[in-house]
Parts: structure tokens; C-alpha cells; sequence
């Protein structure tokens, strides 16, 4: 679950993290009361949605005094906030934060992320604050630095040394940064994050260490212990048919091509999508209906599929371990009776009750297409779109 800046910045507090007074503001005249109770100086007005990018994009401006603020939210709520992130359809922006000014000496990116393959914890550096972090890495690797941090040992001073010698932080810098980094990782840990970014965690001009901005990822596994983040989730920013998905007990994400994919299990879903693209098209969506799905939920993903207006196709890639493949069947059936479907359909079934569920589909009066096998399926899907 992704938070907002806002949001991120109070959790962080609770753990003693550095930053800066702001208030949160939904109309203009919100906002230029918020500038005044920050004492009418220097403000920074910030688009609050799910995307980072938002400076370039417009959605983050200076403001010189309450007028000033007021003019400027003013513009930026209501905008459609277009960033790399969130695609060509952008992000309606509802809300702005209110941030007092800074004097800002050096600007650093620093994020904790959950390093898989190494099981551990990685604080990823880099001297140019404020940056797209995935463009410097491209472009200047040699100017990323990762350190892991293992859970039987914890963060230890050695890592804080290793991190400050690299972005050029003296003696007097490190005992300063030290108390930060260590209320990052605890806040990290505690708060079940998944990614921690703070871009730019800024050096003032007294010396001291805070953090300018703050994106949060927590693991969707951990919501049930983590209470106060699960309630400022801000429905929103979420799609609304994953937010039915997840009633229904399903996986879907939305994407941004044309063929829909019903499948199940996570792997196979990632498995069917690249399989997809190699035969030269593109997925509209993640959906896994997982291992014990009912009809009810198989005719729900279907819905849900076809519910995208840029959907041309459906690849159906079902392997039955637990899952029967008459119980996909006959929610396929179920789903494409009640929609009238229209668009090209391809089935692939194998596993248990796999010629039960072909029976089902041959005699069921539909214009589906039959695979034996993930290859076929991806050509003959493509192969219908593109005709069509």
C-alpha cells in the first residue's frame, strides 16, 4: 500500500525522523491560511498523489507569502498530474501539502528497500538529491552506492561510516546523519515497509539533516498489524477494479495494453504476460484468480477484464493443480453469457478435470478459441487482436 508524502512524514515523526511543519490544504483558501500559520514567509505548495516526478510535472511550486499560496494551489488542485509514473492519463490532484521553506546547503537521495535476493535491508545512496534515481542510475551507476543491512546484525555504525564517506559527509556531518539513518531503518522495520525513499533528504545551512520529501510502500501482508497506515489508505489513488478485485478476493492490475489475462497463480501471471509481449503484444492487465478460485471469482476476474475499454482479446491460461479447469470453464461461460463478449477469446486448460472443462467450453454455444499450450495461445491472441 502506497502512502502519500503527507501521511509517510507523520509516521516518520513517530520514530523521531527530522522533518519540516506543514499542513495539509483541499481548497486555495486552505492553503493560504496554512502559508499564514507557518508565519506568511516562504512556502512550498505540493500536489499530494501516488507518483514521484511531481516537481517537473508542475505539481510542486514555490510561494512567497499567503497570496501567493492561495494562487498557487489554485492551479494545482484540479490538475491532471501527467509523470513517468502515471502514464499518459496522469493523476487527478485533490489535495496539496503545505510545507514551510528551507535553506537548503546540499541536497542527497537515500531509500531502504527490501533486498530480496540478498535477504536483507538496502540503503541505496546517491549525492544528487532531488533526482530521478532511476535516470542517474542509467546514466552514472558509479554514482549509487547500495549497503546491505542484515536482519541478524541490524544497522550498525560501520554502515552509517560507509555511507556518509561516500557522499562526502566530514566527521561533525556523520554524527549528525547517524540519529537519522537509524530512526529511517527503525521506522523501515517497524512500519513493515516494502520501499522507503526520501528524495532529497537535505544538509541546512546550520548543519543539520532532513528529510524534504518521503514516499512509503508497506507490504499489503503486514495491513493487519499495521492499523494506523491501513486506515490512511486513500481509495482514491487506487483503481477501481482492483479495489473490487480485492472484495472479491482476487489479484488484478491494471496495465496499459490490450489483451486481458485471466490466469492462475503469480508466477504463471508473470510467465503468461512475457510470453505475451515475445508474440508482439502487449498485456492490459495482472490477474491471478489464484489456486482455489470459485466460479463466482472467475466470473468476476472475467468481468473485471472486460470492464477495460482498450481490452481486444482475452487469454485464458489456466493450469489446474488445485484449480479445477471445469470450475474456470463454467465461470468463463457464466462471465461471457451475461457481458455478450465480443471481443476475440483464447483458452488454454490443462491439469485437473482439464476434458471436463473443454467439454464445457466446446458445447457452450461460445466463439472460444482452444490452445494446448501457453506458446499457442499467446500467437493465436495476438495473432486475433491484430486481425481484428
Amino acid at each position: 500500500m502506497n502512502l502519500h508524502e503527507y501521511q509517510s512524514k507523520l509516521l516518520l515523526q513517530q520514530f523521531g525522523v527530522p522533518t519540516l511543519k506543514g499542513y495539509l490544504a483541499h481548497s486555495p483558501r486552505s492553503a493560504q491560511k496554512a502559508c499564514q500559520n507557518l508565519g506568511g514567509g516562504i512556502c512550498v505548495v505540493k500536489a499530494q498523489v501516488h507518483a514521484g516526478g511531481r516537481g517537473k510535472a508542475g505539481g510542486v511550486k514555490l510561494a512567497r507569502d499567503p497570496q501567493e499560496a492561495y494562487d498557487v494551489a489554485g492551479k494545482i488542485l484540479g490538475m491532471k498530474l501527467v509523470t513517468p509514473q502515471t502514464g499518459a492519463q496522469g493523476k487527478l490532484v485533490r489535495k496539496v501539502w503545505v510545507e514551510e521553506g528551507a535553506k537548503i546547503q546540499r541536497e542527497f537521495y537515500l531509500s531502504l528497500i527490501v533486498d530480496r535476493a540478498n535477504a536483507g535491508v538496502a540503503i541505496v545512496v546517491c549525492a544528487e538529491g532531488g533526482m530521478e534515481i532511476e535516470e542517474i542510475a542509467h546514466n552514472s551507476p558509479e554514482k549509487i552506492l547500495s549497503v546491505l543491512v542484515k536482519p541478524e546484525s541490524g544497522l550498525q555504525d560501520f554502515h552509517i561510516r560507509r555511507i556518509a564517506a561516500f557522499l562526502k559527509i566530514g566527521n561533525e556531518g556523520r554524527g549528525k546523519l547517524l540519529p537519522v539513518v537509524r530512526s529511517l531503518y527503525r521506522a523501515f522495520l517497524s512500519l513493515d515497509c516494502s520501499m522507503l525513499e526520501i528524495n532529497p533528504l537535505i544538509e541546512t545551512g546550520d548543519g543539520q539533516f532532513v528529510c524534504l520529501d518521503a514516499k512509503m510502500a508497506i507490504d499489503d501482508n503486514a495491513l493487519f498489524r499495521q492499523k494506523e497506515a491501513f486506515a490512511m489508505s486513500d481509495l482514491d489513488e487506487i483503481d477501481e477494479r482492483e479495489l473490487r478485485a480485492g472484495e472479491v478476493g482476487i489479484n488484478y492490475v491494471a496495465l496499459d495494453g490490450n489483451i486481458g489475462c485471466m490466469v492462475n497463480g503469480a508466477g504463471l501471471a508473470m510467465a503468461t504476460m512475457d510470453i505475451i509481449q515475445e508474440a508482439g503484444g502487449m498485456p492490459a492487465n495482472f490477474l491471478d484468480v489464484g489456486g482455489g478460485a470459485t466460479k463466482e471469482q472467475v466470473t468476476e476476474g472475467f468481468k473485471l477484464i472486460l470492464q477495460d475499454k482498450n481490452v481486444r482479446g482475452v487469454f485464458v491460461n489456466i493450469f489446474g493443480g488445485i484449480m479445477r479447469c471445469d470450475v474456470i470453464a463454467e465461470g468463463i461461460i457464466a462471465a461471457a453469457k451475461e457481458l455478450n463478449v465480443s471481443v476475440p477469446v483464447v483458452v488454454r486448460l490443462q491439469g485437473t478435470n482439464v476434458e471436463i472443462g473443454k467439454k464445457l467450453l466446446a458445447e457452450s454455444g461460445l466463439k472460444l478459441t482452444p490452445a494446448d499450450d501457453m506458446d499457442e495461445g499467446a500467437k493465436k491472441i495476438v495473432s486475433a487482436v491484430k486481425g481484428a
